[in-house]
């Protein structure tokens, strides 16, 4: 006869992250970053980055700048980067410039890109 409604103002729960989760993260144009970066998710880099990045993906944009290691599933730069890169598909897009030793499975250059460094594929 009586039942209870549930409370319409109330906030459903949030899943927990985790490899199943689609985050994305965007660490904007004005900031810089020195240290460890992890994540489940997506990362785009607009700004600074000195240190370790590891994520399921990670874009540099056109304006973004990283020297360090680089450890995620797909990673896309159009900017700079210098270190190392281990990633299962790496895209060079034209405006990018890496100083970088790059181990990959699947890799894309576009005309223009600016690369210097060792790139092994990995036997997959």
């Amino acid at each position: 006869m009586f039942s209870k409604t549930s409370d319409p103002t109330a906030t459903p729960p949030r899943p927990a992250p985790g490899p199943g989760t689609n985050t994305r993260s965007l660490l904007a144009a004005d900031l810089k970053i020195t240290g460890d970066i992890r994540s489940t998710g997506s990362i785009e880099l607009l700004g600074e980055a000195e240190g370790t990045v590891e994520a399921h993906s990670l874009t540099i944009g056109g304006e973004g700048r990283m020297s360090g290691d680089i450890s995620a599933a797909s990673v896309e730069i159009k900017g700079r980067h210098s270190g190392r890169i281990s990633s299962e598909t790496l895209t060079l897009r034209a405006a990018a410039q890496i100083t970088a030793d790059v181990n990959y499975s699947t890799l894309v250059i576009e005309s223009g890109a600016q690369v210097e460094g060792r790139f092994v594929t990995s036997k997959s």
